[in-house]
């Protein structure tokens, strides 16, 4: 892993904030910025390639965007269908295009589920707060 150096600008509110992160855990500043950031834009390498772009944007919405998204499910359909087409498989193999229904439907439950846990941690992390909120 390579180190850069950055120059940032911060206003004297945000530097006041830090200072007091710093004198409280101890840690030099720059050690207390780069955790910041670190947790402030938390990695997607984890995710699936194609809903890596989505979840990394995810970051810079609303505060009202990602409640949004947090309240989303699979409609009741979807959630019905995925569910009988579980308990069918139980039971006895499932025709191909059944299968084909029953992988696309668990493709969208890990999609919407990742998207939720996206916002809700993006949530947590801002504490009520917009991330780019002027202080």
């Amino acid at each position: 892993m390579t180190i850069q150096s950055v120059t940032l600008r911060l206003s004297e509110t945000i530097l006041r904030q830090v200072q007091q992160a710093t004198d409280v855990l101890q840690r030099p500043m720059e050690e207390v910025l780069t955790a910041t950031l670190a947790a402030a834009l938390p990695g997607v390498d984890d995710a699936p390639p194609e809903m890596r772009d989505e979840l990394t944007r995810m970051t810079w919405f609303s505060d009202k965007e990602l409640w949004e998204i947090a309240h989303n499910a699979m409609s009741a359909a979807q959630q019905e269908q995925l569910h009988a087409l579980t308990e069918t498989q139980t039971r006895h193999p499932l025709a191909g295009d059944e299968q084909e229904t029953l992988d696309a439907l668990r493709r969208e439950y890990g999609r919407v589920t990742l998207r939720k846990s996206r916002a809700f941690a993006l949530l947590s992390l801002r504490g009520g707060r917009p991330l780019l909120a002027d202080s």
